[in-house]
Formats: C-alpha cells, structure tokens, sequence
C-alpha cells in the first residue's frame, strides 16, 4: 500500500477535501503533530506522498517553535531526493525556506474567499482546474515567501504574487488553501478567533462566502489532485 504522511500544526488544519482522494488512490494516511511526534525520525526518501500542511507560526520562527528544524530538515531531503511533496500555506513557506528563498510578513491580512490569477505554466499544469470559471479559493496567510530560484510560478494574487508554485516535477506549494472543505471550517473560524478579532474579520462574512464557495473549491480541488497524483505516479 502507497503511503502518505501529512504533518499538522494546529489539529484543524487537515487534509480536508484532499483526504478522501487519497483514500481511493490506496493510499494509508499517517498524520504526524508538530511539537508532539517524532518528525526527526522520518526518512525522507521513504514515504510515498508527504504533505507539510498550514498552521499560525511563522517559517522563520525556528528559534521560537524549534520542532520547525525538524520539519527544514525534512523537506531539504525529501526535495534534494525529488521526492512528491505537497506544501499548504506555512509548509509552502517551509518549502521555500528550504529552497533558499526570503519568509517575511507581508504587512496584510489576506483572509477570505477570492480567486488567483494563473501563469501561463499554471495555466497548462494540473492546477487550471482550481483558476476555471473564477473558482474561489480560501486564503489564510499574514507571511508571504520570494519565489525560490528555480522554482516555477503558478499562480498570483493582487495582495500576494507568489500563490502557487512548483519545483522540479514532484514538488508544489500553496500559499492558498486547496484543501478547504466546508464541513471542517467552523473549527478554522473558533481555532483562529483571536487571529480574526485582531484582524477585524468578520465571522459571519467567512461564514456566508464559505457557503458560496466552498463546495466549488472541493470539486475542483479533487481534479487537480487527482491530475497531480498520476503526474508524479
């Protein structure tokens, strides 16, 4: 059986609409909890599919939050072995760190439903099924990264450039969230209610947008998945 890893740093910041992809594909998921499991301890060269998922800390923050070196570690293996790897949001920061790129706050808040603009090369990747028809995604993210050299842009955003990118064939980031599902949100809005509340972010507004878009997200989310698996086999 295919093996998946996916390492978390706030409970609710799961494999949300990705999960039931996996499932069908044969893949065993393994979840591993930052700053509770051994991330130290995984070979990286050995799982199958390894997703580093989003979470409130910074990529730099490696002297606040030390479990983070074990997780850079990871992901420069696990790169330097062209290994297929997924990184959401703070694990797209992590990836980019690794890969030599600058991971600073952006100045702004983009927390919201809206949709990203495609490269041309986003355009022609499995990832056009997430920019078709103006298909809103969930963006959650203060931090923001440069693209790493070598790295190819996917997608963009007004208030952040680098939304999405690849590196070689196996590996891509998202400073977006793909995986959005609407079932699993009502524990984003309770997890991050500080983080909103400081924000003055409306509850209700993400609340209602989530109705509009997310079961949207879902659908196309699945196909690019789908797509991206058998692309890296």
């Amino acid at each position: 059986m295919k093996t998946a890893v996916a390492i978390r740093h706030v409970h609710f910041e799961d494999l949300g609409s990705l999960e039931p992809v996996l499932t069908q594909t044969g893949h065993a998921i393994r979840y591993l909890d930052c700053g509770v499991d051994d991330i130290g301890a995984i070979d990286p060269a050995t799982t199958d599919l390894l997703f580093v998922l989003g979470g409130p800390i910074g990529a730099y923050e490696d002297d606040i939050y030390p479990a983070l070196k074990d997780e850079l570690r990871l992901l420069e293996g696990r790169l330097r072995a062209n290994r297929p790897t997924v990184g959401i949001c703070l694990g797209a920061q992590l990836m980019a760190r690794v890969l030599g790129a600058r991971v600073y706050p952006s100045g702004v808040k983009e927390i919201g439903w809206a949709p990203i603009t495609l490269s041309a090369a986003g355009s022609e990747s499995a990832l056009r099924h997430l920019g078709q028809d103006n298909t809103a995604v969930l963006h959650w993210h203060g931090d923001t990264f440069d693209l790493p050299p070598g790295a190819t842009l996917l997608a963009s955003t007004a208030i952040c450039p680098n939304q999405a990118f690849s590196w070689g064939a196996n590996a891509v980031g998202f400073q977006f969230h793909p995986e959005a599902a609407a079932a699993r949100l009502e524990q984003w809005f309770i997890g991050h209610a500080c983080e909103l509340a400081a924000s003055q972010i409306s509850v209700t507004k993400l609340r209602a947008d989530t109705a509009l878009y997310a079961s949207r997200l879902e659908v196309q989310a699945r196909k690019w998945f789908d797509e991206w698996l058998k692309s890296v086999g």
